[in-house]
C-alpha cells in the first residue's frame, strides 16, 4: 500500500452531495487502481446546516480541516439563505482563512465537448488561468453611508499587497514553465483605469519576469482579453490576474470549454492545503433528480490528485473522463445526458486504466 492520505469532505447544498458521491466512488476506485489510500473525513457545511442551527464555519471546523491533505467540495449555496452569508462566512472564510492564495481553472475543451465558439476545436482552447485568490475586492472595506436615502452612498475598496501580488505572479510564472505548451505567461489587468492597483501588477509582473527569462510574456486590458478569448483563444496558455478579474474572465472559460458541467477549479496555497470544486453551484432546482453531470466534480478530483502528487492515478482519470465524454454521452447538459448521475460516475469507473 502506498501513501494514505485525509481528504476534507464537504458536500454543501443542492447538488453537491450527489456529484461528490460519484467524485468520491472514481476516487475509491483509483486507490484500489494505484495503491494509494483516501481516508474521508465529512464536515457538515451549507445553507442546510445554516437553517437548521445557524452553524457556518468556526474555529473548531477550520482547525480540523487545517490537519487534513485536501479538501474536496461539492457545492455552498441556498436557495432560502440570503446572498452573501454562506458565500461569506463559509467559502471566502476558507480561502483567506486557509491562504488558499492561489485559484487555479484550467480552461480545456476536450474532443467531443461542444463549444459555442464557431470553428474552434480541443487544439484552439487549453489554456490555464491564474487567479489570485485573497485580496483584492473581495477583502476589501466597505460600508453605507445614508442607506435607503435618495443620496445614499456604497464604499467598496480593493486590498492589494505586494505580497500578494508577487506570490500569484511567481506562482503563474512556475505553472506557466512546467506546461508543455508556448510558455507564454499573460497579465490580464487594467492599467489605464485603474492605475494603482494594476501599476502595482505590472510592475511586480516585470521584476519576477527577469527570473524567468525562458517565459515569454504579454501584457491585455482585462476588456479585451474578454474579447480575445472568444476571438482567438488559441494564443492562451497561462493567464494570471486579480481576484475580481480572474472571477470574471474563468466564467467565459467555462463557457468555451463547454460549460459548467466540466469546469472544475482549485483553491491552493502551494506550501500548504488546497481545496478542489466544481465551479457550477449547488444548481438547487435539479438536487436529488440523480440527474446532474458529476464530470466537474469528478475533474475536480482528478485535479486534487494531482496535487497530492498522485499522478498516474490523475492521469488515466483524466483519459477516463474524455473516454466517457466520446463513447458514452449524448450531451454534458444536467438531464440530457442519456444518463443518470449516477450512471456517468460508474462510466468513469469502467473507463480507469482502459
Amino acid at each position: 500500500m502506498g501513501k494514505s492520505y485525509t481528504i476534507g469532505l464537504i458536500p454543501g447544498d443542492g447538488t453537491g452531495p450527489e456529484v461528490v458521491r460519484e467524485g468520491v466512488k472514481v476516487l475509491d476506485a483509483l486507490c484500489r487502481d494505484h495503491g494509494f489510500g483516501l481516508e474521508f473525513q465529512p464536515f457538515d457545511l451549507g445553507g442546510e446546516k445554516y437553517l437548521q442551527d445557524g452553524a457556518l464555519l468556526d474555529s473548531a471546523v477550520l482547525d480540523q480541516l487545517q490537519k487534513t491533505d485536501a479538501i474536496f467540495l461539492g457545492a455552498i449555496g441556498h436557495p432560502r439563505v440570503r446572498p452573501g452569508i454562506l458565500e461569506t462566512e463559509i467559502l471566502l472564510k476558507l480561502r483567506f482563512e486557509l491562504d488558499l492564495y492561489i485559484n487555479l481553472r484550467p480552461v480545456r475543451l476536450y474532443p467531443g465537448v461542444k463549444t459555442p465558439l464557431q470553428d474552434k476545436g480541443p487544439q484552439d482552447i487549453d489554456f490555464v488561468v491564474v487567479r489570485e485568490n485573497s485580496e483584492g475586492m473581495y477583502a476589501g472595506g466597505g460600508g453605507f453611508f445614508k442607506k435607503g436615502r435618495p443620496d445614499e452612498v456604497a464604499i467598496q475598496e480593493s486590498i492589494t499587497t505586494r505580497k500578494g501580488v508577487e506570490r500569484c505572479i511567481r506562482y503563474a510564472f512556475d505553472y506557466c514553465r512546467s506546461r508543455e505548451k508556448t510558455g507564454r505567461l499573460t497579465l490580464c489587468a487594467k492599467t489605464n483605469v485603474l492605475v494603482y492597483e494594476s501599476d502595482l501588477w505590472e510592475r511586480v509582473f516585470h521584476e519576477v519576469h527577469q527570473e524567468y527569462p525562458d517565459v515569454a510574456i504579454n501584457y491585455q486590458h482585462v476588456d479585451a482579453l474578454c474579447m480575445w478569448m472568444i476571438k482567438n483563444p488559441e494564443q492562451f496558455d497561462v493567464i494570471v490576474t486579480s481576484n475580481l478579474f480572474g472571477d470574471i474572465i474563468t466564467d467565459i472559460g467555462a463557457i468555451i470549454q463547454g460549460g459548467l458541467g466540466i469546469a472544475a477549479g482549485g483553491n491552493i496555497n502551494p506550501e500548504g492545503l488546497a481545496m478542489f470544486e466544481p465551479i457550477g453551484g449547488s444548481a438547487p432546482k435539479y438536487a436529488g433528480k440523480n440527474c446532474i453531470n458529476p464530470l466537474a466534480a469528478i475533474c475536480a478530483a482528478q485535479m486534487m490528485l494531482s496535487f497530492l502528487g498522485e499522478h498516474a492515478a490523475a492521469s488515466s482519470l483524466e483519459k477516463a473522463v474524455q473516454k466517457t465524454i466520446q463513447q458514452d454521452l449524448d450531451t454534458l447538459e444536467a438531464g440530457r445526458m442519456g444518463h443518470t448521475t449516477s450512471e456517468v460516475g460508474d462510466l468513469v469507473v469502467s473507463h480507469l486504466g482502459g
